[in-house]
């Protein structure tokens, strides 16, 4: 006899049991160390930005602007697997109550991570409202409360086949998210909050009336589960090997003119493949775009010079650690043993486009210093950059590898 209970007993707690074997490498990793310190000076740094507003500052309205993100994002984690939409679909009129555990399941990890949104931005609140941090709990029940109409909804959407319905979905919860957190954090009337508690009730009410009819879109469904348990993957990958982490590949004809610019010869095999690889698989290229982002802003708006100095290393020591799995992308892959060439070359190879790499991301670093007109730390900082990188990759990551 089918077991819904029993069902999503079994997938809960193989699957935190998989989250927990990975997170016992990614925590012991030294890379920790490295982004608690991060976390210490932006804390620092954000302490001392708080400090400078004035009491005029629109803090409900950021607040409300960063929050309705958080709540708007609202998957629910069904712990499907592929299989399931040929032997559950059957069943699923008897799943109410497994849908039901994932949702209750998906508002303890969000409301979790909502917590975090609301006690980094709450200093901000409280430097400019006369309230302080009295209200800190109201509001995050509030926002709990919120947060658990956003799964309903987002559930109900899940039974439209239509992607114009999720995007305008999105779009319109975002927006009432946003004002509703702002009324909430501007202490307005009882009476508006109640108002938007109605449009909450109705908005749902219409998705619930209109779907009673129709059946979950397990493809849908399914894919997205994939996709959130491939993000974890790829962040596990980076401090051990994953079996289950599947290669995804995009096409990027623009950036061919760094593939054509490699001459055409034996010895350039493995380079070519380390930079087509870098270009198009996984996210080796939005990993270095966002760290290198995140960087340039960060040095931007500090202005303390050792500050600044520091920040550019820990960033290039980010983006190279998490480069390093790109040594064993093609591990698993037998037609690359038949290549005629040294293994030699593929060493070469490697360290060539890691050090590239990180010497790019340096001299970015550098130019946005110089357009702050400070030459002297543009100089600083690009000289030990680039030192930096030449140590990382020729000494680090060579002891990282054969380890």
């Amino acid at each position: 006899m089918f077991d819904e209970k029993k069902l999503w007993k079994e997938r809960a707690v193989h699957r935190l049991k998989e989250f927990g074997v990975y997170l016992r490498y990614i925590l012991n990793g030294h890379l920790m160390v490295v982004l608690l310190f991060l976390i210490g000076t932006a804390a620092f740094y954000y302490q001392n930005w708080i400090s400078t507003l004035s009491p005029n500052f629109p803090a409900e309205i950021i607040i409300a602007v960063i929050l309705g993100v958080f709540l708007t994002h609202s998957p629910v984690y069904t712990f499907l697997l592929e299989a399931d939409q040929v032997f559950l679909i059957p069943l699923e009129t008897r799943l109410k109550g497994y849908f039901l555990r994932s949702g209750m399941v998906s508002l303890v990890f969000q409301g979790y991570i909502l917590l975090m949104v609301l006690a980094l931005l709450m200093p901000i609140y409280a430097h400019v409202s006369i309230n302080g941090f009295k209200s800190f709990f109201i509001f995050l029940l509030v926002l709990l409360i919120i947060k658990a109409w956003n799964i309903a909804v987002s559930w109900r959407i899940h039974y439209y086949v239509q992607p114009s319905v999720y995007i305008w979905d999105r779009i319109v919860r975002y927006f009432i998210n946003v004002i509703f957190t702002f009324l909430l954090f501007s202490n307005a009337n009882i009476l508006f909050l109640l108002i938007f508690a109605f449009i909450l009730a109705f908005y749902y009410q219409s998705f619930t009336v209109r779907t009673n009819k129709m059946g979950l879109k397990w493809d849908l469904l399914i894919a997205q589960e994939e996709k959130r348990l491939a993000s974890f993957y790829r962040l596990a990958n980076l401090f051990t090997d994953v079996p289950k982490l599947k290669d995804t590949v995009k096409r990027r004809k623009w950036l061919d003119i760094f593939i054509n610019s490699i001459s055409f010869s034996q010895n350039n095999t493995y380079l070519y493949l380390f930079v087509r690889t870098f270009l198009r698989s996984s996210d080796y290229l939005g990993l270095f775009t966002r760290l290198t982002v995140i960087g340039a802003m960060a040095l931007y708006f500090i202005s303390f010079g050792v500050g600044q100095l520091v920040f550019s290393l820990l960033f290039i020591y980010l983006t190279g650690f998490q480069l390093l799995p790109l040594w064993n992308h093609h591990q698993n892959k037998l037609w690359i043993d038949l290549y005629p060439v040294s293994e030699k070359y593929k060493t070469v190879a490697f360290y060539t486009i890691l050090r590239n790499i990180l010497f790019i991301q340096t001299s970015i670093f550098a130019l946005v210093i110089l357009v702050k007109g400070e030459w002297i730390f543009t100089g600083i900082i690009l000289l030990t950059g680039l030192l930096f990188s030449y140590l990382f990759v020729h000494f680090y990551s060579k002891k990282r590898l054969k380890a």
